[in-house]
């Protein structure tokens, strides 16, 4: 099955899963055995963040999983206290101790927190951990444009990803216009938008003409969509589950329901132009 997952070009010449695993809210003592159960289950690519403080369990579980470093993809994100160029520079070496990696595939920025206005200074200091070979890729996270327009007006340099809050209630297509017109990566966090799509009607009709569970619809959906999408589970009949989604199609019909469930007002996590958390 792994053989078989689309990867998607990102501006910097590289590549990365289409489908990957998240991590937010696993317990750390659990992380290790989850991470592994998806790994075994076929996921080449696993989401983690500092903030999650379950860095340590995805490090030992890909060590303990025999599978070759060059054949997955990890990505964490810098934490909101470590903003200041010092301070991102010694988060990023803790989170390498952590995931017990010698270079990390993708590394974002995990809120602009504009109340701060330290991002540019994480910026740069990602800038130059790429410059040195410890990151492959850099990007952002719950990015808006404007952010966005100033880290590259100050360092010319275009991030890869921007990893923001998108489901079938909130779509932000406005959003994806610009990304198009950056050539920049969007990646859904809780792309089952924390499970409310799943009992969506439309969703649930769509499910059952193709004879799948509306999770792996709402999923093939962000595929289909052009989106990375990490969906996340503690849940190992899940974790297979939600990776069983590249033997079926949504066909025009599928897309254009599942479009009409959008809602610019429907978001569910916090507004990263008004978020301000350590």
């Amino acid at each position: 099955m792994a053989l078989d997952q689309p990867r998607l070009s990102l501006n910097d010449g590289r590549s990365i899963p289409q489908l990957g695993f998240g991590v937010w809210q696993v317990p750390p003592a659990a992380t290790a055995e989850i991470v592994g159960e998806a790994l075994k289950a076929g996921y080449l690519s696993i989401d983690t963040a500092e903030g999650y403080q379950n860095e340590r369990g995805v490090g030992d579980a890909v060590a303990r999983s025999g599978l070759a470093r060059e054949g997955l993809f990890i990505t964490s994100k810098l934490r909101n206290s470590a903003h200041p160029y010092d301070d991102a520079m010694r988060a990023f070496d803790r989170t390498m101790q952590d995931l017990q990696l010698d270079a990390l595939d993708l590394f974002l920025i995990h809120w602009p927190l504009p109340r701060q206005d330290k991002y540019v200074e994480a910026w740069k200091a990602l800038v130059q951990l790429q410059k040195e070979g410890r990151i492959r890729s850099i990007g952002v996270s719950n990015f808006y444009p404007d952010h966005i327009e100033r880290l590259i007006g100050e360092t010319g340099v275009v991030p890869a990803v921007n990893q923001v809050e998108l489901h079938p209630g909130f779509q932000q297509r406005g959003l994806r216009v610009f990304h198009q017109q950056h050539d920049i990566r969007l990646e859904s966090w809780s792309p089952l938008g924390q499970g409310q799509a799943l009992s969506e009607p439309v969703i649930g009709s769509i499910a059952r003409k193709h004879g799948k569970t509306p999770a792996q619809v709402v999923i093939r959906w962000h595929l289909e969509e052009g989106l990375i999408v990490i969906p996340k589970s503690v849940t190992a009949s899940r974790i297979r589950e939600n990776i069983g989604v590249f033997d079926f199609r949504l066909d025009a019909d599928d897309m254009a329901k599942i479009r009409s469930l959008d809602d610019p007002k429907g978001r569910i996590g916090w507004d990263p132009r008004t978020a301000d958390f350590r």
